[in-house]
This record gives structure tokens, C-alpha cells and sequence, in this order.
């Protein structure tokens, strides 16, 4: 075990206590340690520091102020005060070259995202235990005795939603590992799942649920060496090179003899995928999706390996422009994620509103094409996205239209996912063409109603109520398959609208990354309803 060494530092008239451990050698890096709030101490990851310093690591923990050994009153340590002390301690403590591996507890999931923040390309890994995060309102905000405005701020529902936090690590293109435990009696579920869906956008993200344990996962990890050690090991994990060595090596099996990866950017307006686009030493680009939610990861075997054999049938059909395949690992047998590798289309996603009507019109024709498709084996039927137990109150009229059965349909081949930010367009005016149709993960045999449901619920959001309520009138006026009429078609269309309820805005992050930032919650929900009032007033 190696030796843990003390240390005193002062900041801000505090005097705050630390060990560190492993500095005598070149370190792989500076793993910084940080305990949660209350209770909270040092103490309690001593075994986990050694361990990171038996991997190489110099590895550090301290006590913030109001902590452990540190002097300080905690009532009066803040959110702000807590980052100021990681930032002086750091900076007084690790050369300026050295990458950083921030783990924090608790409410040092805040502490992380802000060191993040504040040092950038610094900071290689991060692994996040059962963390918090909190609005921009706190931050300034002295904790108090637990009965001040501080507590009144936090206990606010969902006051955390907009914390700028989340969007930090959004950002975040480095390892991350999210540690949940079986039982958390301190953070809501609703917040984990925004840390999960934060650090799969764009970094290396592994989501690891602990069964046994409960919140204070720092104590789980001093009395369970092996997860403990499972825990140091996942961290590190392709530590600089991003989290992604296996995938690399991947990548690199696929390619033409004698070609080389030059660059990796990431591609935005992805929702369920993590897209990179891939430039080769030639310039040709290549790109690469890859699952890492954790929803996503579970299915990804047979997401991935119906694109990969949807991309090879669509090869040899005409007027559905789509990637050609270059590889796949369904299962993530060879790759540190289950990826697919695919040639790169022409054009980009449009969800600006010019050119909107001519957009609508090239997007209802392309699906019309789709559904001509005669697949040589038909894929899997379709699956519904919602349910009427799914679909919170406020909604009854609505749900009571999918409460019945499915009517009767003549199947046709379904993209599923057929929508604007999964078609790419190329010129303007007169010259605007599709390029290409991407995602074809969700590939199915059903009703044509429900592509067209699909892709009217979105335009709906993006565009307003009325580009989605006429967009079945453009599909069958440029050669779409016949629709259902009345109830019949109703159903299909409130069974994809309903889906998004109540919580448009979550699935319209990518729209906000590609510059949509006029789609706000209030917006969306407004929108969303008036289109169901819309549908209900034609079809019912």
C-alpha cells in the first residue's frame, strides 16, 4: 500500500488537511479525490487513494473546509467556496502538465463539473459517485444550518434541471464513470438520469449500478476491495487516449492497408448515438456511431445489427441515399462500445426554418420512396413507443383513442425513425436536394401511417402545429402509400404524439444543439398540444 503523506494547505483564511499518495515516481496522472457533503471526509477514501496510487496515479484528498481536519465552520462553505479550495489546492499542488482525474462523492458531483469547467482539456477522467447537481441559483449561496435559503433552493422541485453543470459535462469528450447504488435515499432518480444522459453525448461513459450499496458510496468502496478495484480500473481506462483504445484498434482493422485515423471530431444532433466523424490520413472521412447510454448499450446487438444489414440492402436500391457499410460491432466485443462504421453522406441536418416548405415537401417524397421498398426479408414488426398506462393525466381524450387495438393494416418496409434530424440536405432554393437518410437502427414492418405519424409530431415541434397536421396530405399527393381514414388514422398518429408527453423538450436537445435554441420546454408543450387538439379536431 503506498504511503499516504500530509499535507496542510491555506486558502481564504482556512486551513484545510490532505494526504496524498504515490508522487515519488512520473505519475500517469493526478487523481483528485473528493468527499460529499455533512459528514463527509478524507478519511473515508483513503483505501480507494491508495489504490489509484498503486495504478500509477498520484492521487490527493482533502478535507474542504468545515470538514474532517480542516478548520472552517461548514455553515458557511458554499458551492462557490467548495470550488475555490479544489482550484488552490490543485493549482498549489499539481504541475500544470499534468492530466487530471477528478472522482467526486455527492455533492462534489457540482465540485467536478466546475473543475471541468474551469480546467478544461486538462482534465482526462472524471468518475462521478452518486452525484448531485444543483441550480446557478446556489452556487453563491452559504449552506447555512440546513433551515436557510440555501436548502430552500435546493428543495425546490426541479430546480436543478437547468444547472449549468449539466451542460459542462455534456461537453465533457474525455473517460467518465457514473457510479449509481441500488438504494439512494439522497438524490433522485430524475438527477442521475441527467448525469447519464449528460456524459453519454460526448464522453467515454460507462453507467455502473452497485445492487448492494446505498449512497455514501465512499464507504461501500473502503469494506468492497474488488469493487473498489474494479472501480480505479474502469477510470483509467484508456487514460489519454480518451477512453476509446479498443476502439481505435477497431477502427483501424477496418480500414484500407497502410491508412491511418487522422482526425476524430464529433458530430451534433445525435440523440441516441455518440457520432464521430473520422478523417483518414488521405482525407476520406469515415463515421463512426457508437452506443453508450446505458438503454441503448443493452439493445445496441440488435439495433446495430439490423443497420448493418438494412445499410447492405439499401446498397442496391435506388432513390434512398444511404452510407455504405464499412463495419460493425453489435455487441462490443472488440470495442470499448458496441460501434458501427459507415462512409460519410454529403449535406447536413435542417431544422431552421428557411426553405421549411420545400424541406417538408423533398422530406414527404423520400418517405413515399422508402415505403416502396421490397426488402428480400421482411425485419421485425413495429413496436410501439408509448402506452395509455404511460401517459400522465391531463391527456384522457387522447388516450383513450390508443386504449383499443391496433386496426388492421397492409404492412409496408418502415424506416421508424424518419424525421428531420435523421435527413440531410444539401443547396438551397431551386437546388435543394436530400443527400442522404441516416439511423436506420429502428428498421420495420407495419403500417405507413406510422412513419407518417412519426415525422409529423416532429415537424409539429420544430415548425408548428400545422406543418405536422398537413404533412399526410403532401406524402400521399407525391406518391405515398394510402392511409388509413378517420379513427384508424388518428390512432397510429396520437401513438407516436403521445409519446412525447409529458416531456417534449427532453427529446429536442440535439434540435437546441443545431442552433433551435427558440425550442423551449413552454414552446414544445404548447406545441404538442395544440397538435393533439389538431388531430383530434380532423380524425376523431
Amino acid at each position: 500500500m503506498s504511503e499516504l503523506i500530509p499535507f496542510h494547505h491555506v486558502v481564504g483564511g482556512e486551513r484545510l488537511s490532505g494526504l496524498t499518495a504515490g508522487g515519488g515516481r512520473p505519475a500517469r496522472a493526478t487523481v483528485v479525490l473528493l468527499h460529499g457533503a455533512g459528514t463527509g471526509s478524507k478519511e473515508r477514501l483513503l483505501p480507494l487513494q491508495a489504490e489509484f496510487a498503486a495504478h500509477g496515479c498520484h492521487a490527493l484528498a482533502f478535507d474542504f473546509s468545515g470538514h474532517g481536519e480542516s478548520t472552517g465552520l461548514l455553515r458557511e462553505l458554499s458551492l462557490r467556496r467548495r470550488f475555490e479550495q479544489a482550484v488552490s489546492v490543485i493549482d498549489a499542488r499539481v504541475g500544470e502538465d499534468t492530466p487530471l482525474v477528478l472522482v467526486g462523492f455527492s455533492m462534489s458531483g457540482q465540485t467536478v463539473a466546475d473543475l471541468v469547467r474551469h480546467y478544461g482539456d486538462r482534465v482526462a477522467a472524471l468518475g462521478l459517485c452518486a452525484p448531485a447537481v444543483y441550480g446557478a441559483e446556489a452556487w453563491d449561496v452559504s449552506f447555512g444550518a440546513g433551515d436557510g435559503r440555501f436548502s430552500e433552493i435546493i428543495r425546490r422541485p426541479g430546480s436543478w434541471r437547468a444547472a449549468p453543470a449539466l451542460d459542462v459535462l455534456r461537453a465533457f469528450e474525455g473517460r467518465a464513470v457514473l457510479v449509481v447504488p441500488g438504494r439512494d435515499e439522497v438524490i433522485p432518480p430524475a438527477v442521475t438520469e441527467a448525469f447519464s444522459e449528460a456524459l453519454a453525448r460526448r464522453a467515454q461513459f460507462t453507467h455502473w449500478e452497485l445492487p448492494g450499496a446505498e449512497h455514501r458510496l465512499g464507504l461501500w468502496f473502503r469494506d468492497h476491495p474488488e469493487d473498489r478495484r474494479e472501480f480505479v480500473a474502469a477510470v483509467l481506462t484508456g487514460l489519454g487516449e480518451q477512453g476509446w483504445t479498443a476502439t481505435r484498434a477497431w477502427v483501424t482493422k477496418q480500414l484500407p492497408k497502410g491508412r491511418t485515423v487522422d482526425k476524430s471530431a464529433f458530430l451534433t444532433g445525435g440523440w441516441s448515438a455518440q457520432m464521430r466523424r473520422l478523417t483518414l490520413d488521405d482525407g476520406t472521412e469515415l463515421a463512426l456511431r457508437t452506443f453508450v447510454k446505458p438503454f441503448f448499450r443493452r439493445h445496441a446487438p440488435g439495433l446495430l445489427a439490423r443497420e448493418a444489414e438494412i445499410l447492405t440492402l439499401l446498397a442496391e436500391q435506388e432513390g434512398v441515399p444511404t452510407a455504405e457499410l464499412i463495419g460493425v460491432d453489435a455487441t462490443g466485443e472488440h470495442c470499448d462500445h458496441p460501434s458501427l462504421l459507415m462512409s460519410v453522406l454529403p449535406g447536413r441536418v435542417r431544422v431552421d426554418e428557411e426553405d421549411v416548405g420545400s424541406r417538408v415537401d423533398l422530406l414527404a417524397g423520400q418517405l413515399a420512396r422508402i415505403h416502396r421498398i421490397v426488402p428480400r426479408e421482411r425485419p421485425r414488426a413495429y413496436q410501439a413507443w408509448t402506452s395509455p398506462a404511460a401517459v400522465p393525466a391531463g391527456w384522457e381524450r387522447a388516450v383513450d383513442v390508443i386504449r383499443r387495438d391496433p386496426p388492421p393494416y397492409e404492412g409496408c418496409f418502415l424506416h421508424r425513425d424518419f424525421h428531420p434530424g435523421n435527413v440531410l440536405f444539401t443547396g438551397s432554393g431551386a437546388g435543394l436536394r436530400i443527400s442522404g437518410v441516416v439511423d436506420w437502427v429502428e428498421t420495420s414492418w407495419g403500417p405507413a401511417d406510422l412513419d407518417v405519424a412519426h415525422c409529423s409530431t416532429a415537424l409539429a415541434l420544430l415548425f408548428g402545429p400545422e406543418y405536422g397536421l398537413g404533412f399526410r396530405e403532401r406524402y400521399e399527393a407525391l406518391g405515398g402509400r394510402r392511409l388509413a381514414d378517420g379513427p384508424e388514422h388518428l390512432y397510429w398518429r396520437l401513438l407516436d404524439a403521445l409519446a412525447y408527453v409529458p416531456d417534449a423538450a427532453k427529446l429536442a436537445g440535439p434540435w437546441r444543439e443545431l442552433g433551435r435554441t427558440d425550442l423551449t420546454p413552454q414552446v414544445l408543450g404548447e406545441r404538442l398540444r395544440a397538435y393533439v387538439e389538431g388531430l383530434m379536431e380532423r380524425y376523431a
